[in-house]
């Protein structure tokens, strides 16, 4: 009677403690699951992450903006600012947009965004290294070259005026960081 109930006690301890892994291990999995549906994705039509970006958006073609649209923003965003450059230019990283104050209802910038310091939504467009406003396409003298289109999303719009540098844009950002995304396209010239 003893050894029986002994028997079952243990059985019965196996069973609880193996019940009780599969319920950390799905509440685990829900964790990782929510944490992965809440990272800020940034996302074209006209090309797709490491892809090749469509001529239509570079110095060869009609050398405008790609669309653009963001999801999984972070709660309290007050702004957005864009940021796209060329870290493989032979002198250096070349910027070719800067874009700020995007509000934040925003979560798509259209094709072809005009080069104008104020856009209807209120935001503002800064000096690319063509020392233009707004969108400069890649134009790369050589090689495949990458393009990183860096949206962050900020607790709050950045005291700048209109036509601002990059260095004056991760100036203002500092500390106001929520979240970052990413996308990256690459291309060469024939």
């Amino acid at each position: 009677m003893r050894y029986s109930l002994l028997v079952f006690l243990l059985v019965a301890g196996l069973l609880s403690l193996q019940c009780q892994s599969k319920t950390t291990k799905n509440k685990e999995e829900k964790t990782v699951q929510k944490r992965k549906e809440t990272v800020m994705v940034l996302e074209s039509s006209a090309f797709k992450e490491g892809g090749m970006i469509p001529s239509r958006y570079t110095c060869d073609g009609a050398n405008v903006s790609p669309a653009l649209h963001w999801k999984n923003a972070p709660q309290g965003v007050r702004s957005f600012a864009l940021i796209a450059d060329d870290p493989d230019a032979p002198m250096g990283t070349w910027v070719h947009w800067v874009i700020y104050n995007i509000p934040d209802s925003v979560t798509a910038l259209p094709e072809a965004v005009p080069p104008v310091t104020r856009l209807d939504n209120g935001a503002l467009q800064g000096k690319n290294d063509f020392r233009k406003i707004g969108y400069g396409g890649p134009c790369p003298p050589g090689g495949v070259h990458r393009y990183f289109f860096k949206l962050y999303a900020l607790d709050a719009p950045l005291s700048l005026s209109a036509g601002a540098t990059k260095a004056e844009v991760l100036r203002a950002m500092e500390g106001h960081i929520l979240a970052q995304a990413q996308l990256m396209g690459r291309y060469q010239r024939r």
